[in-house]
């Protein structure tokens, strides 16, 4: 993963986030989606933080582990379509665009060091890019998960593409292109969810996968999530998944059911 030098990320604490929060202790990285009032929705600039800090943990050998979670009742409702369109809007924050670019789907796999989502709220959409990254998924047994994008007139390419890592691909393709919720049941069944939790035993349930990795070479664990990255390396598919969802978007049909969405009717589909 080279987004950002070692050199860029040495001072990440004296940095400004705008999209996200951070966290060190006790050899481990907390990184908190802090977008609530958007749902924490996908910025472009949301991703360039994530990366910076994941860079910082991939980089530190005093990082063992990372853990993912989010404010508010949404841990990520997708993409923020507006800002992904070019509608950028202000944000304070002093992390630097960086040079090369950045699939969403390829920064949790390239960190080499185990990530623990902590999901305390619904996930939609391109938030299952984050799950499906993550090395644990521990998530509270009342919430929602769905795939909504055939209802507004896109597909979940990239999502897809990292959810077949997870997950049974015949219950990966059935869900994206009927759109519903999946059951929290379904969901451990499938593989996308490793532990169900509930609001009296969520963080004790993390404390203790984060026990039991730091109880073992955290030098042994980064170099078997490194060939574990290298077996699975999807960089060209990822690429070739983003510009299909550019595609879409293009569409007439994209057009209509974005715009059904937020007249909150059906849509009407032309198939063009």
């Amino acid at each position: 993963m080279n987004i950002y030098t070692q050199e860029q990320v040495n001072n990440i604490h004296q940095e400004k986030f705008a999209f996200i929060a951070i966290n060190e202790e006790e050899h481990v990285l907390y990184l908190t989606l802090d977008r609530e009032a958007k749902k924490n929705a996908i910025h472009p600039h949301m991703v360039n933080e994530l990366a910076f800090a994941l860079q910082y943990a991939h980089f530190n050998k005093q990082i063992w582990a990372v853990v993912l979670q989010a404010k508010g009742n949404v841990f990520c409702a997708g993409a923020d379509l507006k800002a992904f369109m070019g509608i950028i809007g202000e944000f304070d924050s002093s992390i630097p665009k960086p040079e090369n670019e950045i699939l969403i789907a390829e920064l949790f796999n390239k960190v080499y060091k185990p990530v623990i989502a902590k999901v305390e709220g619904d996930v939609y959409a391109g938030g299952f890019l984050f799950l499906a990254g993550c090395t644990y998924v521990v998530a509270l047994d009342h919430i929602k998960l769905g795939l909504p994008e055939v209802k507004r007139g896109l597909y979940p390419f990239q999502v897809m593409e990292s959810l077949m890592r997870v997950m049974p691909p015949r219950k990966v393709i059935d869900w994206c292109i009927r759109g519903y919720n999946l059951s929290l049941d379904k969901a451990a069944d499938y593989g996308l969810v490793t532990h169900l939790a509930n609001k009296d035993n969520i963080n004790e349930i993390v404390q203790t996968l984060l026990s039991d990795l730091k109880a073992n070479s955290p030098s042994a664990i980064r170099l078997g999530l490194e060939a574990f990255d290298h077996i699975q390396e999807s960089s060209a598919q990822q690429k070739y998944l983003f510009e299909m969802l550019q595609k879409t978007i293009q569409t007439k049909d994209a057009q209509e059911g974005i715009k059904a969405f937020k007249e909150k009717r059906q849509p009407i589909w032309t198939g063009e």
